[in-house]
């Protein structure tokens, strides 16, 4: 019986271990494609993803309520975001990342959603992510903060942001975010893990 129950739960740890492959996701981002996207959205509670015309003009982000803004194409040609820019009304972060596939978000990823998290947790405080369009590399630090901090997994941070915005990350950054939806799954049977076997040990004493 106790091998039966054992058989089981590998079993479920090895579907829960099946991940979509970057065609999958592709086809997912796919269906919710459209001609036209918004200048600026609200994908998550106080949380705007929005384009580079959006992020330069201070009297929408007044309108809006900004008062953080992450950029993701810091440093870019045309991106005026930074903190002189911004002055003291908006917190600024700046991410200088390239929107090809070959760019490693990845290194990003804890930082961005660190700054998104403290900044969502600040009493009366919203954020815009933008990058150039706000679909591919703002998107991506989008996401992994919705991975990261509230245990989505990729498939179901991308169907929650696409409720309110249409996105697209290359498939480089695809694929670098599959690795992090990964590892975070990984980390979180670890720990469980690790309860399960503290909880047996106590039991039995």
């Amino acid at each position: 019986m106790a091998e039966t129950s054992e058989n089981n739960s590998r079993a479920e740890e090895s579907e829960a271990n099946v991940y979509p492959t970057i065609a999958q996701l592709q086809s997912l981002l796919d269906s919710r494609r459209t001609s036209s996207t918004h200048r600026v959205d609200e994908v998550w509670p106080s949380l705007f993803l929005g384009d580079l015309n959006t992020a330069n003009n201070r009297y929408e982000l007044w309108k809006l309520g900004i008062t953080h803004v992450l950029n993701a194409a810091h440093g870019r040609r045309y991106s005026e975001g930074n903190s002189d820019f911004y002055g003291t009304s908006i917190i600024y972060h700046g991410v200088p990342a390239s929107d090809v596939p070959e760019f490693d978000m990845s290194k990003y990823f804890y930082s961005a959603s660190e700054f998104i998290h403290k900044a969502l947790t600040t009493p009366g405080a919203r954020l815009l992510v933008h990058c150039v369009v706000g679909i591919s590399r703002s998107a991506t630090l989008v996401l992994a903060y919705l991975m990261i901090h509230h245990h989505l997994s990729l498939v179901e941070a991308i169907r929650t942001v696409q409720e309110n915005r249409w996105i697209s990350p290359n498939k480089g950054f695809l694929r670098q975010l599959l690795y992090l939806d990964e590892e975070l799954c990984q980390t979180r049977q670890n720990q469980t893990r690790l309860e399960t076997n503290q909880h047996k040990e106590e039991g039995k004493k």
